[in-house]
C-alpha cells in the first residue's frame, strides 16, 4: 500500500492536538497477533508514563532494577513514583523510515539502509511484534502499514525511489504523529538517511519535542557517502543537530558505514526494544511542556529516556 501524506498537515495538527491531550491512563490492548501483557496503570489519575533504558558503565543493559533504584525529576522537582513495570515479553511496533531523496544513490546509501532495515527486521518476532515501512523526500509516503507480515516490509523496500529535496526533521515529526497510536506497544521511530536536511519546515528542536512528547524514541542510522564521514569524525552542525534530535526522544545516532557498526547498533537498537522499564507518575498540575530526567540511585548507571511530557488538564 502507497499513500502520500503532507508533513506540514500531519504535523502541524499533531502538535496542536498535543497542547490540548490529556495523559491518561487506559488499559492497554495488545496490537500483534499474540496477546501479550502490556503495562497496565491505573485510570483514576491523570498519569505520565516514561520507558527508560539503563546500561553500567561497561554498555551492558541492567534488567534487575526495581522501583527503589529510579529517581523522576519533573522540571527539577522530585516525583513520586505511582507505578513501575520491566518485561522482556512486551510487543514492539517499529516504523521504518527511509530516505527517498535524489541524494540517496550516492554512495551505495540505497542498499545500506535496505540491509539494516532487514536487519532490524530480524530482531522481531511476528507472533506479537509489528513494523511499518514510510519513506520520504519532502513528501512522507506510507509503503506498508503496521503488520507482523514482515516479507511485504522486506518487498516494500524495493519500491522505495530517490527524487527530490530532503525533509527529513518533517518526516520523523509526521512518522512520530503516525507511531502516537500504537500506545501499547513499545514504540520507536528507525531512520536511515544520509543525514542532509536541505526542505524541512521544522528544525530538529521542534521535531525533538514532538517526538518525545509522547514517548516515542528516534534512532537515526547515517548511511552512504553524505555525512556518515563528517559524523564519524563528530564534525559539522547536521550531526549535532540530529544526534540532539535522537537523544531528547531517549533513542540514538549511529553512523553505519560498516559491517560491525551496523551490527552493533542493530543489536543496540534491538536491546532497548526489549529491556526497558516503565515509569509511571502523576502529572504536574501546571499546564505546559516539562522538563523530564530519570536517574538512578547508582551514579554509575547511565539511564536513556525523553526529555519532556506535555502537562495538561
Amino acid at each position: 500500500m502507497r499513500s502520500s501524506s503532507g508533513l506540514s498537515v500531519i504535523v502541524s495538527a499533531f502538535a496542536a492536538c498535543l497542547a490540548a491531550m490529556p495523559v491518561h491512563a487506559q488499559t492497554p490492548t495488545p496490537t500483534a497477533p499474540e496477546r501479550v501483557e502490556a503495562p497496565t496503570f491505573r485510570s483514576a489519575v491523570n498519569l505520565v508514563s516514561v520507558a527508560a533504558v539503563v546500561r553500567d558503565k561497561r554498555g551492558k543493559v541492567m534488567q534487575s532494577l526495581n522501583d527503589k533504584d529510579f529517581v523522576v525529576l519533573d522540571g527539577g522537582r522530585k516525583r513520586e513514583l505511582l507505578e513501575f513495570q520491566s518485561t522482556a515479553t512486551a510487543p514492539a511496533s517499529v516504523a521504518l523510515l527511509v530516505d527517498g531523496s535524489g541524494s540517496m544513490p550516492l554512495g551505495g546509501a540505497h542498499d545500506v539502509a535496505r540491509h539494516i532495515s532487514r536487519e532490524i527486521l530480524a530482531t522481531l518476532d511476528t507472533r506479537r511484534d509489528t513494523a511499518a515501512l514510510f519513506s520520504f523526500d519532502t513528501r512522507l509516503l506510507t509503503l506498508c502499514e503496521f503488520t507482523s507480515d514482515f516479507a511485504t516490509i522486506k518487498a516494500g523496500l524495493g519500491n522505495v525511489e530517490s527524487f527530490g529535496s530532503t525533509s527529513l526533521y518533517d518526516a520523523i515529526a509526521g512518522t512520530s504523529a503516525l507511531v502516537a497510536d500504537r500506545a501499547f506497544s513499545r514504540r520507536a521511530v528507525i531512520v536511515l538517511t544520509d543525514g542532509a536536511d536541505t526542505a524541512s519546515e521544522y528544525t530538529a528542536d521542534k521535531v525533538a519535542w514532538i517526538a518525545s512528547a509522547i514517548d516515542v524514541p528516534v534512532y537515526v542510522f547515517v548511511v552512504g557517502a553524505g555525512l556518515a564521514p563528517a559524523l564519524d569524525e563528530g564534525k559539522g552542525a547536521q550531526q549535532s543537530a540530529l544526534a540532539m534530535l535522537a537523544r531528547a526522544t531517549g533513542g540514538d545516532l549511529f553512523v553505519a558505514n560498516t559491517r560491525d557498526s551496523i551490527d552493533d547498533a542493530v543489536k543496540r537498537v534491538a536491546e532497548e526494544l526489549r529491556h526497558q522499564y516503565v515509569l509511571a507518575f502523576e502529572a504536574s498540575p501546571e499546564n505546559g511542556v516539562r522538563r523530564l530526567e530519570v536517574r538512578t540511585r547508582r551514579p554509575e548507571l547511565k539511564v536513556k529516556s525523553r526529555n519532556w511530557y506535555q502537562a495538561s488538564e
